[in-house]
């Protein structure tokens, strides 16, 4: 299981270093790295719920607590607006602050609820629909 996860996670920073590259604005790239870490435990999560790794509890869980974690650091990366042409993010952040800010606020609220509670493969998928709402609701208005 480690292995699994361990592989996923350089697929998922060679990923990440291909699609930040060209980036120049250091607060977009700093903001892009937040978002590519809560993305990796996403797949880490997604994975296990897919069936495609094996369920490990203590590896979810901790996939959680880390998607909280830098769920946190949303709000203040975007606090002063940063462009990029490489940035996914929409201008419509600061015009629309106070949703998004509250939309970041659900996705790390909700993770940390979630983390330490997933015993079970049942669970996870539950929690993965839940989490995955989150972020959905945010990036169907806020991402390119």
């Amino acid at each position: 299981m480690k292995k699994t996860v361990i592989a996923l996670a350089l697929v998922a920073l060679g990923t990440a270093a291909l699609a930040h590259g060209g980036v120049k604005n250091k607060d977009v790239m700093a903001r892009m790295m937040v978002m590519t870490t809560i993305g990796d435990q996403m797949k880490i999560l997604g994975a296990m719920a897919k069936g495609k790794a094996a369920f490990d509890a203590t590896v979810a869980n901790a996939a959680l607590t880390e998607v909280a974690a830098q769920s946190a650091q949303v709000t203040p990366m975007f606090e002063a607006r940063a462009d990029d042409p490489k940035s996914e993010a929409l201008p419509i952040i600061w015009e629309r602050w106070e949703h998004f800010a509250a939309l970041a606020s659900d996705a790390e609220t909700t993770a940390e609820s979630l983390a330490g509670t997933v015993t079970s493969k049942a669970e996870l998928g539950l929690a993965l629909r839940q989490l995955g709402g989150t972020c959905k609701a945010c990036h169907s208005t806020y991402r390119k």
